[in-house]
C-alpha cells in the first residue's frame, strides 16, 4: 500500500487572518457599548437587536479567534489531525446563534407589531447611520481574511447580518421620523430575522457536511471515479472515499487495481498529481495493487462457500 500526503494551506497567514480579526472586534465592541445607551433612550427594538446581534458578532470572533489558536496545534497523540475540526464546531455555533436570535427577534417584534412603543426616530436614524459605517468597516476587515475557513465564514456572516441590520434600521429610523409610523421599527427587525435565518441555515448545512464527512461542496465524486478509471492502466477502483478534516482541506482514499505490466509506484504518483492538479485534493491515500494480486475478501469465501453448501 502507498501513500501520499501533503498538508492543505491558506494564501492567506494565520497571523494575517488573527489580526484581521481584531480588527473587526474592536470595531464592533466600541460600537456596541454606544448603541445600548442610545437604544434604550429611544426604546427602539431594532436598535437593541442591532446591539445583541452585535455582542453575538463579538462573541462569534473571539470564539473564531480561540478556533483558530486550537486548529493550529499540531497533531500528537490520538489527535492525528490536530484540533483542525474545532474550526467546524465553532461554524455551527454560529449557526445555531444566528437561529436563536432570529427565534427571539421575531416573538418580540410581533408583540411590539401589536403594541408599538413610542420610537425616537431621528435618534434611530442617526445611530443606524454611525452603524452602517462601522459595520462596513469591520465586515470588510473579516473579508481581507480567508473565508475559505468555515471558522471565518461563520464570522462574516454574522457582520454582514449586522450590516444588513443597520441598513432596515436606517430605514424604519427614517420611515418613523417622517411618518410617524412606529411599526415599521418591527417590521425592520422581521426582516432582519429572516436574514439571520437564512444565514444560520447556510453555516448549519456546510459544517454538518463536513461532521457527515460527506464530499466537500463542490467536488463531483462520480467524476472523480470516472477520471481514475480513465488513467491508462486502471482495471478497477474501488473503496473511492473522498471528504473534508477541515474547511480547506478534502483528503481521498481509495483501492486502484492496474493491469499486471503497469509500474504501481509511477501510476500513483501519476493519479495523486492528477488528483492535486484537478481538484485541489493534496491529501491523498492511495492503495494500488496488480489485478492478479488482489486479496480475496473473506466475506467472498464465505458467500462461495455458501453457494456450494445449497441444493440445486
Amino acid at each position: 500500500m502507498a501513500h501520499e500526503h501533503a498538508h492543505h494551506d491558506h494564501s492567506i497567514s494565520p497571523d494575517a487572518d488573527r489580526r484581521w480579526l481584531i480588527t473587526a472586534l474592536s470595531l464592533i465592541v466600541a460600537f456596541m457599548v454606544g448603541e445600548v445607551i442610545v437604544g434604550l433612550i429611544a426604546e427602539s427594538l431594532a436598535l437593541l437587536s442591532d446591539a445583541a446581534h452585535m455582542l453575538t458578532d463579538a462573541a462569534a470572533i473571539v470564539l473564531a479567534l480561540v478556533a483558530m489558536r486550537l486548529a493550529a496545534r499540531p497533531a500528537k497523540g490520538n489527535f492525528t489531525f490536530g484540533l483542525r475540526r474545532v474550526e467546524i464546531l465553532s461554524a455551527q455555533v454560529n449557526g445555531i446563534t444566528l437561529w436563536v436570535l432570529a427565534a427571539v427577534f421575531v416573538i418580540e417584534a410581533i408583540d411590539r407589531f401589536r403594541n408599538p412603543p413610542d420610537v425616537a426616530g431621528g435618534l434611530v436614524l442617526a445611530t443606524a447611520v454611525v452603524g452602517i459605517g462601522v459595520n462596513a468597516l469591520a465586515t470588510w476587515a473579516i473579508s481581507r481574511a480567508d473565508r475559505r475557513s468555515l471558522n471565518v465564514e461563520g464570522a462574516f456572516q454574522h457582520l454582514l447580518n449586522d450590516l444588513f441590520a443597520f441598513v432596515a434600521t436606517a430605514v424604519a429610523g427614517a420611515i418613523v421620523l417622517f411618518t410617524g409610523w412606529a411599526r415599521a421599527d418591527a417590521v425592520a427587525t422581521l426582516l432582519v430575522a429572516v436574514s439571520m435565518a437564512y444565514a444560520g441555515w447556510g453555516l448549519l448545512r456546510d459544517s454538518w457536511r463536513v461532521f457527515l464527512e460527506a464530499a466537500p461542496r463542490g467536488l463531483d465524486v462520480a467524476r472523480i471515479d470516472s477520471d481514475l478509471h480513465a488513467v491508462d492502466g486502471v482495471v478497477d477502483v474501488h473503496d473511492l472515499h473522498v471528504w473534508e478534516v477541515t474547511s480547506g482541506f478534502p483528503n481521498l482514499s481509495a483501492h486502484l487495481l492496474l493491469a499486471r505490466d503497469q509500474d504501481c509506484h509511477a501510476r500513483r504518483e501519476e493519479i495523486a498529481a492528477l488528483l492535486a492538479e484537478r481538484y485541489g485534493i493534496r491529501h491523498t491515500t492511495l492503495q494500488v495493487d496488480h489485478a492478479q494480486e488482489r486479496l480475496i475478501d473473506p466475506a467472498d469465501l464465505r458467500s462461495g462457500a455458501a453457494r456450494e453448501a445449497s441444493p440445486h
